[in-house]
């Protein structure tokens, strides 16, 4: 399921620094916009995909997984 996730940019001296507000901890910079947004976006797949690990391994075994679909 695609989500769209938004993405601060800010300007600090030679850096531009970035954070996803969706997805507390996602930041990252770089020193070109296309450096930065990358950062964030590795960073916001990271978290996503650890919440996911974290909250499946509570779950009963036998109790099914299944993905939404729109």
């Amino acid at each position: 399921m695609p989500h769209n996730f938004h993405i601060v940019l800010e300007q600090d001296e030679d850096w531009i620094i970035g954070y996803c507000p969706e997805v507390p901890g996602a930041n990252g910079q770089g020193k070109t916009e296309e450096e930065c947004r990358q950062n964030v976006l590795d960073a916001v797949e990271l978290i996503m995909q650890y919440r996911l690990e974290e909250a499946l391994r509570g779950i009963p075994q036998d109790a099914r997984v299944e993905v939404l679909n729109r």
